[in-house]
């Protein structure tokens, strides 16, 4: 994909990040090469493992060299990725997720407990846009087969056994999973799962969650904790939560 580099700084939405990546510069199905060189010895990656790092390594390169200005999260695993509205942080929270095409979405949305502090702390993290890398590997080539630009509640759902699909490992919770929110084609393995349809659904359904679950279901937090962001929604944003 061929990068203009722009002399104006630019602060750009979700959106208009999104546009540009695909729209204008034709993202979908473009190809990479992983490979790491050291003392002249350059090899092959094909481990899916680094791939997402390495997408969001190469959005943030890509934003640079295209004049968008944003700022970063101090951590790798702080929140947001990306801080697009540099006067209201508040506003232009972007986090960036990739999942292997050829399988169901299986990246982390959320670790649960820490996101339920989070909400408490910064209920407006509710307005974060996902943009989401859909790839396919073959060998150490990979393909970008779909991009994405979803709200939290767009990509998730519930599963068998909890109002929030989780991913559960001997009955303890750890991380908020999504749902399939795309179909591919009418040939596409298996049916597209129900998601959410509001901000406020997912938020009932995490409560839902956590008054099921033995971890949270009977601690202090549980008890207010859907009232005081609902309540918080309000006063950060002025919006309702609907």
């Amino acid at each position: 994909m061929r990068l203009t580099a722009h002399s104006v700084n630019m602060q750009l939405t979700a959106q208009q990040v999104y546009d540009m990546l695909v729209v204008q510069n034709n993202i979908i199905g473009e190809k990479a090469i992983i490979s790491f060189i050291l003392k002249g010895h350059d090899i092959k990656i094909t481990s899916r493992d680094s791939v997402g790092n390495l997408l969001q390594e190469w959005l943030r390169d890509w934003l640079i060299t295209q004049g968008v200005v944003f700022g970063a999260s101090p951590g790798s695993q702080d929140f947001p990725d990306f801080q697009l509205d540099l006067t209201d942080n508040t506003k232009g929270m972007l986090e960036v997720k990739s999942f292997d095409y050829d399988k169901s979405p299986n990246f982390d949305v959320a670790a649960f407990l820490a996101y339920r502090r989070s909400l408490l702390l910064h209920p407006y993290r509710l307005d974060s846009d996902y943009l989401i890398f859909g790839y396919s590997m073959v060998g150490h080539h990979i393909e970008i087969k779909d991009v994405w630009l979803k709200k939290v509640w767009e990509i998730t759902g519930p599963s068998t056994d909890y109002a929030l699909k989780c991913q559960v490992k001997q009955g303890e919770i750890f991380n908020i999973r999504p749902t399939k929110w795309y179909t591919r084609s009418a040939r596409d393995r298996g049916p597209k799962q129900p998601n959410f349809t509001s901000a406020l659904q997912f938020v009932q359904a995490f409560d839902s969650n956590q008054r099921q679950w033995t971890g949270t279901a009977r601690d202090a937090v549980t008890s207010t904790w859907l009232t005081k962001v609902i309540a918080g929604y309000k006063v950060t944003t002025g919006k309702d939560l609907v």
